[in-house]
């Protein structure tokens, strides 16, 4: 379902996927994953060029585990970086709590950017006119790629076969406006009105089942809806799951602790849970070593 001159880099849950677009001599590519993974980010990267140029690198939105890598592919390709245009003061100046960095205990390379793209705005990659669209939701900024020749969506992180990413600015609002949850609505709205062959998500393999994936997503997203307790507790669940497969492991007594050290924990449990930290630890190890994210190895946690 996707033209020659487009490669998807599928990586794992702690990268987000890399998408590579082949232009002659020349290349251009969406996303960079996590720092950690950098240099396999630049291996991978060099090796689906083949010897071409890459000239552009864009950003979707600027969670960390999409722009951790820009540094690093900057400095091994000499590109020129674009990033959505609502993110662009965020990242010159470098805010590690706007960028959900310091909240969530997660690192990024600064970097700097050399231009900016926003929603309406028209970019050819890989020889196809490819359309920004604005998908605020799970980050505010974020934006998508649509190309109608080819019916081809680049949905990052707003769209994924099962669901989408965390709507953090539901979360962490000062008011009970409903302000994520109701742009998450609208976003899904906006694109499912296009008509979609296949998606392209930040996380996961490339899929077709575009009717299957809306209904997983607004089902998912009416249940946030009903209870935003649910999605406190699924963010938190996911914030550790992120966090062990960066670590690979932590012993258990220490999890109290660490949770007491990042903001966002702090600010959803007291506002939505009201747990202490250690009964708040002891839910999130029992839940995701039941899913299969963690075991328990004599005390000491190890992400599957």
């Amino acid at each position: 379902m996707l033209p020659d001159t487009l490669l998807v880099l599928e990586r794992g849950w702690l990268s987000s996927n890399n998408v590579i677009f082949l232009e002659g001599e020349h290349a251009a590519m969406i996303d960079s994953g996590y720092v950690s993974h950098a240099s396999q980010t630049v291996a991978l990267v060099s090796h689906a060029l083949g010897g071409r140029r890459l000239q552009r690198l864009l950003n979707t939105h600027s969670h960390s585990d999409h722009i951790g890598g820009n540094a690093a592919v900057m400095q091994a390709f000499g590109c020129q970086v674009i990033v959505p245009a609502g993110i662009a003061a965020t990242i010159a100046e470098w805010d590690e709590e706007a960028l959900m960095l310091s909240p969530l205990g997660q690192s990024a390379m600064r970097f700097e950017h050399d231009a900016t793209i926003a929603g309406g705005d028209q970019i050819e990659l890989g020889g196809l006119n490819w359309r920004a669209i604005a998908v605020p939701g799970h980050d505010m900024d974020a934006l998508a790629f649509y190309n109608d020749e080819r019916r081809i969506l680049i949905s990052g992180d707003a769209l994924w076969r099962d669901g989408f990413g965390v709507i953090f600015a539901e979360l962490l609002a000062h008011e009970e406006d409903g302000g994520g949850l109701k742009a998450t609505r609208e976003t899904l709205d906006v694109l499912a009105r296009l008509p979609i062959d296949v998606v392209i998500p930040g996380h996961g393999a490339p899929f077709v089942e575009v009717e299957d994936a809306f209904a997983n997503a607004y089902r998912r997203l009416a249940g946030y809806e009903q209870s935003v307790e649910r999605l406190a507790r699924h963010a938190l669940k996911v914030m550790l799951a992120f966090a062990m497969l960066e670590r690979r492991q932590l012993p258990r007594r220490d999890l109290p602790a660490f949770l007491a050290s990042l903001s966002f924990c702090q600010s959803v449990n007291a506002r939505y849970i009201g747990d202490s930290d250690e009964a708040l630890a002891e839910w999130l190890v029992t839940d995701l070593i039941r899913a299969g994210a963690l075991k328990d190895e004599a005390g000491m946690l190890i992400a599957l």
